[in-house]
Protein backbone atom coordinates (compact mmCIF):
# COMPACT_ATOMS: atom_id res chain seq x y z
CA UNK A 1 0.00 0.00 0.00
CA UNK A 2 1.74 3.52 -0.97
CA UNK A 3 1.07 5.99 2.09
CA UNK A 4 -0.61 8.65 -0.09
CA UNK A 5 -2.60 9.17 -3.23
CA UNK A 6 -5.51 6.87 -1.76
CA UNK A 7 -9.36 7.09 -1.67
CA UNK A 8 -9.82 5.50 1.96
CA UNK A 9 -13.00 4.31 3.57
CA UNK A 10 -12.49 3.75 7.28
CA UNK A 11 -16.40 2.53 8.95
CA UNK A 12 -15.43 2.86 12.74
CA UNK A 13 -13.54 5.46 12.36
CA UNK A 14 -15.21 7.87 14.99
CA UNK A 15 -13.16 7.60 17.94
CA UNK A 16 -9.91 5.64 18.99
CA UNK A 17 -6.89 4.07 16.75
CA UNK A 18 -9.92 4.76 13.70
CA UNK A 19 -10.10 8.00 13.59
CA UNK A 20 -6.25 8.69 14.88
CA UNK A 21 -5.55 6.80 11.89
CA UNK A 22 -8.09 8.59 9.48
CA UNK A 23 -6.50 11.83 10.43
CA UNK A 24 -2.90 10.73 9.88
CA UNK A 25 -3.73 9.42 6.15
CA UNK A 26 -5.55 12.24 5.84
CA UNK A 27 -2.43 14.25 6.47
CA UNK A 28 -0.67 12.14 4.21
CA UNK A 29 -2.19 13.76 0.93
CA UNK A 30 -4.87 10.85 1.06
CA UNK A 31 -9.30 11.11 0.76
CA UNK A 32 -10.40 9.48 3.76
CA UNK A 33 -14.08 8.79 4.47
CA UNK A 34 -15.55 8.06 7.72
CA UNK A 35 -18.01 5.56 8.93
CA UNK A 36 -19.95 5.01 12.04
CA UNK A 37 -23.90 4.41 13.55
CA UNK A 38 -24.18 8.14 15.56
CA UNK A 39 -24.82 10.96 12.63
CA UNK A 40 -24.32 13.65 15.33
CA UNK A 41 -20.52 12.48 15.80
CA UNK A 42 -20.37 12.08 11.91
CA UNK A 43 -21.25 15.68 11.79
CA UNK A 44 -19.20 16.69 14.10
CA UNK A 45 -16.22 14.79 12.89
CA UNK A 46 -17.23 16.51 8.92
CA UNK A 47 -17.46 20.03 10.58
CA UNK A 48 -13.60 19.89 12.27
CA UNK A 49 -11.86 18.00 10.03
CA UNK A 50 -13.03 18.04 6.32
CA UNK A 51 -14.06 13.86 6.15
CA UNK A 52 -17.06 12.70 3.91
CA UNK A 53 -18.98 10.42 6.52
CA UNK A 54 -21.52 7.86 6.20
CA UNK A 55 -23.63 5.75 8.24
CA UNK A 56 -23.13 2.43 8.98
CA UNK A 57 -23.78 -0.28 11.66
CA UNK A 58 -21.73 -3.27 10.52
CA UNK A 59 -23.97 -5.76 12.70
CA UNK A 60 -26.85 -5.54 10.58
CA UNK A 61 -25.86 -6.09 6.62
CA UNK A 62 -28.58 -4.06 4.93
CA UNK A 63 -26.55 -1.06 6.18
CA UNK A 64 -23.71 -2.61 5.47
CA UNK A 65 -24.82 -2.15 1.58
CA UNK A 66 -26.56 1.05 1.36
CA UNK A 67 -23.24 2.36 3.03
CA UNK A 68 -21.03 0.53 0.31
CA UNK A 69 -23.65 2.07 -2.66
CA UNK A 70 -23.13 5.97 -0.76
CA UNK A 71 -19.72 5.91 -0.90
CA UNK A 72 -18.59 4.40 -3.88
CA UNK A 73 -21.46 6.87 -5.52
CA UNK A 74 -19.29 9.72 -4.02
CA UNK A 75 -15.88 8.22 -4.52
CA UNK A 76 -15.97 5.65 -7.67
CA UNK A 77 -12.41 5.55 -7.20
CA UNK A 78 -12.21 4.13 -3.45
CA UNK A 79 -9.24 1.94 -3.42
CA UNK A 80 -8.69 1.05 0.34
CA UNK A 81 -11.17 -0.62 2.89
CA UNK A 82 -9.51 -0.47 6.07
CA UNK A 83 -12.32 -2.38 8.16
CA UNK A 84 -12.05 -1.08 12.11
CA UNK A 85 -15.24 -2.15 13.53
CA UNK A 86 -14.98 -3.33 16.80
CA UNK A 87 -16.04 -3.84 20.20
CA UNK A 88 -14.63 -5.42 23.54
CA UNK A 89 -16.71 -6.29 26.46
CA UNK A 90 -16.04 -8.10 29.68
CA UNK A 91 -17.39 -11.53 29.66
CA UNK A 92 -17.88 -14.27 32.81
CA UNK A 93 -17.95 -17.26 31.00
CA UNK A 94 -19.03 -19.11 34.35
CA UNK A 95 -22.75 -18.07 33.82
CA UNK A 96 -25.01 -18.72 30.88
CA UNK A 97 -25.45 -14.78 30.77
CA UNK A 98 -21.95 -14.27 28.84
CA UNK A 99 -24.13 -15.44 25.34
CA UNK A 100 -25.45 -12.15 24.95
CA UNK A 101 -22.06 -10.78 24.98
CA UNK A 102 -20.39 -13.52 23.17
CA UNK A 103 -23.11 -13.08 20.47
CA UNK A 104 -22.65 -9.17 19.64
CA UNK A 105 -18.76 -9.20 19.42
CA UNK A 106 -19.20 -12.07 16.98
CA UNK A 107 -21.94 -10.40 14.92
CA UNK A 108 -19.71 -7.26 15.16
CA UNK A 109 -15.60 -8.14 15.46
CA UNK A 110 -16.18 -11.77 12.63
CA UNK A 111 -19.08 -10.71 10.46
CA UNK A 112 -18.82 -6.67 10.41
CA UNK A 113 -15.75 -7.07 8.28
CA UNK A 114 -16.53 -10.20 6.83
CA UNK A 115 -19.71 -8.07 5.74
CA UNK A 116 -17.82 -5.46 4.53
CA UNK A 117 -15.33 -7.44 2.58
CA UNK A 118 -18.04 -8.99 0.75
CA UNK A 119 -19.41 -5.80 -0.51
CA UNK A 120 -16.38 -4.00 -1.50
CA UNK A 121 -14.78 -6.95 -3.00
CA UNK A 122 -15.74 -6.76 -6.68
CA UNK A 123 -15.37 -3.07 -6.48
CA UNK A 124 -11.79 -2.98 -5.37
CA UNK A 125 -10.81 -5.84 -7.96
CA UNK A 126 -11.41 -3.05 -10.76
CA UNK A 127 -8.89 -0.42 -8.98
CA UNK A 128 -5.38 -0.90 -10.25
CA UNK A 129 -3.85 -0.65 -6.75
CA UNK A 130 -6.26 -1.54 -4.23
CA UNK A 131 -5.97 -2.55 -0.26
CA UNK A 132 -8.10 -4.37 2.19
CA UNK A 133 -6.45 -3.27 5.69
CA UNK A 134 -8.17 -6.15 8.96
CA UNK A 135 -8.12 -4.98 12.16
CA UNK A 136 -7.52 -7.97 14.04
CA UNK A 137 -4.55 -7.85 17.98
CA UNK A 138 -2.00 -8.89 19.67
CA UNK A 139 -4.74 -10.55 21.93
CA UNK A 140 -5.96 -13.22 18.91
CA UNK A 141 -2.24 -15.45 20.10
CA UNK A 142 -1.83 -14.37 23.43
CA UNK A 143 -5.37 -14.27 24.98
CA UNK A 144 -6.69 -11.93 27.91
CA UNK A 145 -8.32 -13.84 30.13
CA UNK A 146 -11.92 -11.63 30.83
CA UNK A 147 -12.43 -10.85 27.31
CA UNK A 148 -12.38 -14.24 25.25
CA UNK A 149 -15.13 -13.75 22.64
CA UNK A 150 -12.97 -10.18 21.86
CA UNK A 151 -9.74 -12.78 21.59
CA UNK A 152 -11.25 -15.73 20.03
CA UNK A 153 -13.17 -13.03 17.14
CA UNK A 154 -9.43 -11.30 16.66
CA UNK A 155 -8.14 -14.95 16.12
CA UNK A 156 -10.33 -15.30 13.37
CA UNK A 157 -9.43 -11.82 11.45
CA UNK A 158 -5.80 -13.19 11.40
CA UNK A 159 -7.10 -16.69 9.81
CA UNK A 160 -9.50 -14.88 7.48
CA UNK A 161 -6.60 -12.46 6.47
CA UNK A 162 -4.55 -14.91 6.32
CA UNK A 163 -6.67 -16.65 4.01
CA UNK A 164 -8.50 -14.40 1.68
CA UNK A 165 -4.71 -13.28 0.85
CA UNK A 166 -4.13 -16.09 -0.45
CA UNK A 167 -7.28 -16.59 -2.69
CA UNK A 168 -6.20 -12.44 -4.06
CA UNK A 169 -3.02 -13.19 -4.76
CA UNK A 170 -2.20 -12.84 -8.39
CA UNK A 171 -5.10 -9.69 -8.11
CA UNK A 172 -4.98 -5.87 -7.64
CA UNK A 173 -5.85 -6.08 -4.28
CA UNK A 174 -3.44 -6.35 -1.45
CA UNK A 175 -4.36 -7.84 2.34
CA UNK A 176 -2.65 -6.31 5.38
CA UNK A 177 -3.43 -7.43 8.63
CA UNK A 178 -3.39 -3.95 11.62
CA UNK A 179 -2.19 -5.61 14.70
CA UNK A 180 -2.71 -3.34 17.54
CA UNK A 181 -1.11 -4.40 21.16
CA UNK A 182 -2.81 -2.80 24.00
CA UNK A 183 -3.31 0.86 23.19
CA UNK A 184 -4.46 3.89 25.14
CA UNK A 185 -8.27 4.37 23.89
CA UNK A 186 -11.67 3.32 25.85
CA UNK A 187 -12.42 0.24 23.42
CA UNK A 188 -12.86 -0.97 27.14
CA UNK A 189 -13.57 1.95 29.70
CA UNK A 190 -10.60 3.37 31.59
CA UNK A 191 -8.65 1.86 29.17
CA UNK A 192 -7.11 5.30 28.09
CA UNK A 193 -5.99 5.46 31.75
CA UNK A 194 -3.55 2.70 32.09
CA UNK A 195 -0.08 3.87 31.84
CA UNK A 196 1.14 0.46 30.76
CA UNK A 197 -0.97 0.71 27.49
CA UNK A 198 1.01 2.38 24.47
CA UNK A 199 0.09 6.24 24.01
CA UNK A 200 -2.28 6.15 20.81
CA UNK A 201 -0.29 8.57 19.32
CA UNK A 202 2.90 6.70 19.77
CA UNK A 203 1.03 3.26 18.24
CA UNK A 204 -0.35 5.62 15.00
CA UNK A 205 3.50 7.42 14.89
CA UNK A 206 4.94 3.88 14.28
CA UNK A 207 1.88 2.43 12.50
CA UNK A 208 2.55 5.06 9.61
CA UNK A 209 5.99 4.83 9.52
CA UNK A 210 6.10 1.28 8.94
CA UNK A 211 2.98 1.71 6.33
CA UNK A 212 5.66 4.17 4.51
CA UNK A 213 8.29 2.03 4.99
CA UNK A 214 6.73 -1.56 4.51
CA UNK A 215 4.53 -0.71 1.60
CA UNK A 216 4.31 -4.64 0.76
CA UNK A 217 3.99 -5.55 4.19
CA UNK A 218 1.12 -7.95 5.29
CA UNK A 219 1.36 -7.36 8.75
CA UNK A 220 1.93 -3.95 10.29
CA UNK A 221 3.45 -5.27 14.02
CA UNK A 222 5.03 -2.66 16.15
CA UNK A 223 7.69 -3.55 18.78
CA UNK A 224 4.94 -3.37 21.36
CA UNK A 225 3.24 -6.10 20.12
CA UNK A 226 5.36 -8.71 18.97
CA UNK A 227 6.09 -10.79 22.36
CA UNK A 228 2.16 -11.74 21.85
CA UNK A 229 2.37 -12.01 17.76
CA UNK A 230 4.86 -14.50 18.46
CA UNK A 231 4.71 -15.86 21.93
CA UNK A 232 3.85 -18.96 21.11
CA UNK A 233 6.93 -19.49 18.25
CA UNK A 234 9.56 -18.12 20.48
CA UNK A 235 8.46 -20.12 23.09
CA UNK A 236 7.29 -17.43 25.60
CA UNK A 237 3.62 -17.97 25.78
CA UNK A 238 3.50 -18.71 29.44
CA UNK A 239 5.48 -15.61 29.79
CA UNK A 240 3.22 -13.40 27.74
CA UNK A 241 0.15 -14.99 29.17
CA UNK A 242 1.30 -13.98 32.45
CA UNK A 243 2.05 -9.86 31.44
CA UNK A 244 -1.15 -9.62 29.90
CA UNK A 245 -3.27 -10.77 32.71
CA UNK A 246 -1.74 -8.80 35.28
CA UNK A 247 -3.51 -5.82 34.61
Amino acid sequence: MQISGNTIFIPGATSGIGLALALRLQDARNTVIIGGRRTDVLDRLAAEHGFDTVTIDVSDPAPVLSARDAVLAAHPDLNVLIAMAGIMVAEDVTTAGFLDTAERTIDTNVLGPVRLVAAFIEHLQTRPDATIMTVSSGLAHTPRRMTPSYNASKAFIHQFSESIRLQLAGTSVQVIELVPPAVRTELMPGGSQIESFLPLEDYIDETMSLLASQPDATEILVERVKPLRFSEVNGTYAQAIAMVNAH
